[in-house]
């Protein structure tokens, strides 16, 4: 395998000429360059990462922790982290949570994978992380970018959107078409996004004369399959409802599915709002509302904002992402008397 001293050897200049046109760092004539290129060329050189890491006191690796690798959600985070790392000539390092433990001590285990692997600077997302956690994380590793957060000790890190916001959008796009009888299937309370949706929602509902404590609320885990058992406790209540509020696309698809298999039209008797407007939601049976996070403008953003930080460069860096509203097939004017009760699937 050849060395630098090879390509050195074969361009006619020095060592130190070699490396410096290598690395693009330091002054080397035209002519020189170019034989350095040649010469690489010729023999096919591949610059090693670890002498390269060790010139440059940098591995050029980011670490990004999210909680799992399924869902539709997180997809786009990794995506979106990839692609903006690549056009800078650099990679990613991913842990998620798996293992033994709740969700806060597996995030906290693999972030501290992450930081072992001596990474430059990490992104992490997380409902399960304390503020207390997220300091100590800082505190080992200043270079941290944190998605879907606020938190006020940290706010040039923190990149998120209005989610109280969203939730009021998701009540006016129900009440809009009618609504009166509503209800929410909310994540878990440990989330402070999915708290601050729902309040929003509730906020909004009660300032158009609808007391909050009439809206049954039943709580979900943020997954298809979640949804699927949070719509089941709803029909068990019976469906005294026409509107509902699902506080993130998963839980939507799973509630759409529990209602198509207990015969329960969507959206002629229930109509149904998600949030996140993941890919899927535009091929769902109905095709889904949804609130829009522009998560893909906001992963973005908060990549460029730490390869900033980690390598002094200056890319744009933009922090407000408006919330919108993507009508589609699954809410309609409301029109019919809602169901008392829904059939068990077998």
């Amino acid at each position: 395998m050849a060395t630098i001293k090879d390509v050195a050897r074969l361009a006619g200049v020095g060592v130190g000429t070699a490396s410096r046109a290598i690395s693009g760092k330091g002054s080397v004539s035209p002519e020189a360059a170019a034989r350095v290129r040649a010469a690489i060329a010729a023999l096919d050189f591949r610059p090693s990462s670890i002498a390269r890491a060790l010139s440059m006191q940098s591995l050029g690796v980011i670490g990004l922790f999210v909680p799992s690798f399924r869902g539709n959600f997180y997809g786009t985070i990794l995506e979106t982290t990839d692609n903006e790392l690549r056009a800078v000539h650099r990679h990613m390092v991913v842990a998620n949570g798996s293992g033994e433990g709740d969700g806060r001590e597996q995030a906290l285990d693999a972030i501290d994978f992450l930081i072992q692997r001596d990474c430059d600077g990490i992104i992490v997302i997380s409902h399960d992380l304390h503020d207390e956690d997220v300091v100590r994380i800082q505190q080992r590793m200043p270079k941290v970018a944190l998605l879907n957060r606020n938190f006020e000790r940290m706010r040039d890190a923190c990149f998120s959107v209005d989610h109280t916001y969203g939730g009021m959008l998701a009540a006016r796009t129900l009440l809009d078409h009618g609504h009166r009888k509503l209800a929410v299937m909310a994540g878990p309370k440990s989330a402070p996004d999915n708290v601050d949706r729902v309040n929003g929602f509730l906020t909004e509902v009660a300032s158009h004369g609808i007391d909050p404590a009439g809206v049954p609320v039943v709580e979900g885990n943020f997954t298809p399959d979640g949804g699927w058992q949070a719509m089941k406790a709803f029909a068990g209540l019976g469906l005294s409802f026409t509107g509902l509020f699902c506080a993130n696309d998963d839980m939507a698809i799973g509630a759409l599915s529990y209602l198509r298999q207990t015969g329960v039209s969507v959206p002629h008797e229930l109509s149904v709002i998600g949030y996140d407007d993941v890919d899927a939601a535009a091929h769902t049976a109905p095709t889904l509302t949804s609130v829009h996070i522009p998560m893909y403008e906001v992963t973005s953003n908060a990549v460029r904002w730490l390869i900033n930080e980690c390598y002094g460069v200056g890319q744009p860096v933009v922090r407000q992402f408006p919330v919108s509203v993507s009508m589609r097939a699954s809410v309609a004017q409301v029109r019919a008397k809602p169901r008392s009760r829904a059939k068990s699937p077998a």
